[in-house]
């Protein structure tokens, strides 16, 4: 080898040795380079991954995250809070879960984060560790590893609860508000700013004799709807152009009146809908008052009618305020009182026309009315003339809409005239009293000054008979017996006729009376014979009334039935009814009866249907004044020769 060849040898060795040096170098720079970086690198992670454990810990959100299996692997604390569940400590597996309505729409939702490797807006209910169920929105998407192989499942979940119960209660209400307007008895249409139909109900259809249902004209354009039903009303044109000026305006209206052709009345009303400053649509509603305003017509009608009856009656009409102030009269009070309505108009009836304390009176009734309380009361009063004057007052409180007493109203009536009478009738009954006591004195005197000369002609004909003794033929006699039964027959007309006039006066004070100890004093005092039965078919009651004249009531009724009994075993039945104000007693026998023509009759004085020597036709004259005296009634039921029933009330 040649000296050339080994500098040649030596030159390239050095150029090697320098540049493996200068390799040597930059390996070195590049190590240490690439050692500052691999500390960033791990720095920078480390700062990374506490930020995202952050992120992870402090989401408002629940954050969960699970194995391809469904085991949860993490829970942040909005998770734990959410589903109450210690992942530290509880075992839980998705399916744990799923509320079990909702099975079948989750495994479905889980089968696209398979097959997709996520899902958005999955709702749904869970149940948490309390078995509480709750709405919850979720999007998840699927964790691969870096051979892209799918090892885990992160979601986002959102309770929504209270926005879903919100959802729900909003649709019902938008719900029933729909059914509301559908069934409102006002025609409702609602239009966009454009003025298309968005809503009308069956009302405004029906109003307008449109033969669809409400939701076919939906989206119509209102003003060709408005062209083709102008001819429903009785003026075409001024509907249409009202209509327009409204719509021009955008201003509330209230009260339209429209009349359709068929005599229909429609009240029309608008409504501007605007959100901000932007118009957002149009409501219109159209309600039938044909019948409100007949009535309200026909209300006029009546009002005008008892308005002119009120101010032409005779009775006198006013109508004050709480504080007693007049706010109205009628022509006839201003005629009884004098005074003229201007004259009278606010002030204060108490104060001008009572005299005599009436003003205490009025103000006594004033406070009444307040209470509410209605009645009658009568005012001496003075006339603007001075004239003395008598007024029975009929006063009722008046009342406003709110049920509150406002004043009172009241109907004067002008009784002086009968104020007259009354002291009239007062001096005529205390005159025609003075004259039943005297009528009483001489019925007593004539009874008395009768029976004297009675007795006279009855010792006369003892002392004829007894002085002729022997010498009298069979005819004598037989005129002395009948003389000697006229005497005893006229003697007990006059003693009746006595006992008719007392009857009336009723100066005994009224006890109680025990009916059964007096019915059987009546049993032992009067002549019953033995084939005839006096039966009282129950207790009879305790009442109060005049013991004599109830016992002569009792002893004429079963006295009269034992002297008309024609049968061989007679019978006297005693029963009595409690009434509500009155008892009602009944006397039955089974004697001779009596004809239906006569039973008014018996009850008048002298009429007696059986002409015999025992009756003067009076007794049952006295039993009808003395149950007239006890406020009673009096009547029979009889056929003839089956028996009378004897009625008649005592009150309590």
């Amino acid at each position: 080898m040649s000296q050339d060849q080994i500098d040649i040898l030596k030159r390239a060795l050095e150029r090697e040795k320098k540049a493996r040096k200068a390799a040597e170098k930059i390996l070195e720079e590049k190590s240490r380079e690439l050692y500052f970086t691999s500390q960033k690198l791990e720095n920078l992670l480390d700062e990374k991954s506490s930020q995202l454990e952050g992120v992870f810990e402090n989401i408002v959100d629940a954050y969960v995250v699970m194995d391809i299996q469904g085991d949860i692997i993490k829970f942040n604390e909005a998770a734990t809070r959410l589903f109450g569940y210690d992942i530290g400590r509880d075992n839980v597996n998705v399916k744990d879960l799923v509320f079990k309505d909702d099975h079948e729409y989750a495994m479905a939702s889980f089968m696209q984060l398979h097959t997709q490797g996520f899902f958005k807006d999955y709702e749904a209910r869970i149940y948490t560790k309390s078995k509480e169920v709750k709405w919850v929105h979720i999007n998840a998407s699927v964790v691969y590893d870096k051979d892209k192989k799918p090892i885990a499942a992160q979601g986002i979940v959102r309770d929504i609860t209270a926005e879903r119960a919100s959802e729900e209660k909003l649709i019902e209400s938008e719900n029933r508000l729909a059914t509301l307007v559908l069934n409102l008895d006002s025609g409702i249409i609602l239009e966009d700013e454009n003025r298309n139909i968005v809503l009308t109900n069956k009302k405004f259809c029906e109003l307008f004799n449109i033969d669809a249902e409400p939701s076919d004209l939906f989206g119509m354009d209102c003003t060709d709807a408005s062209e083709q039903n102008k001819l429903l009303f009785k003026n075409p044109e001024a509907f249409i152009q009202r209509m327009d000026e409204i719509d021009s305006a955008k201003k509330v209206v209230i009260g339209d009146e429209l009349e359709m052709v068929d005599g229909k009345i429609l009240e029309r009303n608008y409504m501007p809908i605007t959100i901000g400053k932007k118009s957002k649509g149009f409501l219109w509603t159209f309600t039938d008052v044909t019948l409100k305003r007949t009535y309200r017509k026909s209300l006029e009608v009546q009002k005008q009618k008892y308005y002119s009856i009120i101010a032409n009656m005779h009775l006198g009409l006013v109508e004050v305020n709480n504080h007693d102030e007049i706010l109205m009269i009628n022509h006839s009070f201003s005629e009884m009182s004098g005074y003229s309505e201007e004259e009278l108009l606010g002030k204060k009836a108490g104060e001008i026309f009572p005299i005599e304390g009436g003003s205490e009176i009025i103000a006594i009734e004033n406070e009444k009315r307040k209470n509410g309380e209605s009645n009658s009361y009568e005012i001496k009063i003075e006339t603007k003339q001075g004239e003395v004057r008598y007024w029975l007052i009929s006063g009722a409180p008046n009342y406003d809409i709110n049920g509150h007493v406002v004043g009172s109203i009241g109907v004067h009536l002008d009784i002086t005239n009968l104020k007259a009478l009354e002291l009239q009738k007062e001096k005529l009954l205390l005159k025609l009293e003075k004259s039943n006591d005297e009528l009483q004195e001489y019925a007593h005197i004539v009874s008395h000054d009768l029976k004297s000369p009675l007795r006279s002609i009855d010792a006369l004909v003892s002392w004829l008979k007894e002085d002729n003794k022997g010498k009298l033929d069979a005819t004598s006699l037989k005129n002395f017996e009948l003389i000697e039964a006229t005497l005893e027959k006229m003697e007990q007309l006059i003693s009746d006729v006595l006992d008719y006039s007392s009857v009336g006066t009723d100066t005994t004070v009224k006890a109680d009376v025990d009916l059964n100890k007096m019915l059987q004093d009546l049993t032992t005092i009067l002549y019953i014979p033995d084939h005839i039965k006096i039966t009282a078919l129950q207790q009879l009651p305790i009442i109060k009334g005049d013991a004599t004249k109830l016992q002569q009531l009792f002893q004429n009724l079963i006295s009269n039935a034992v002297k008309f009994i024609d049968k061989e075993k007679g019978s006297i039945t005693i029963d009595f009814e409690d009434l509500k104000s009155h008892y009602k007693f009944s006397i039955q026998d089974n004697g001779i009866g009596i004809e239906k023509q006569f039973h008014d009759k018996i009850f008048k004085i002298f009429h007696a249907l059986n002409k015999s020597k025992d009756s003067t036709g009076i007794g049952l004259s006295i039993v009808k004044k003395i149950v007239d005296l006890h406020e009673g009634q009096i009547w029979l039921e009889s056929q003839p020769n089956i028996g009378t029933t004897f009625y008649f009330t005592l009150k309590k």
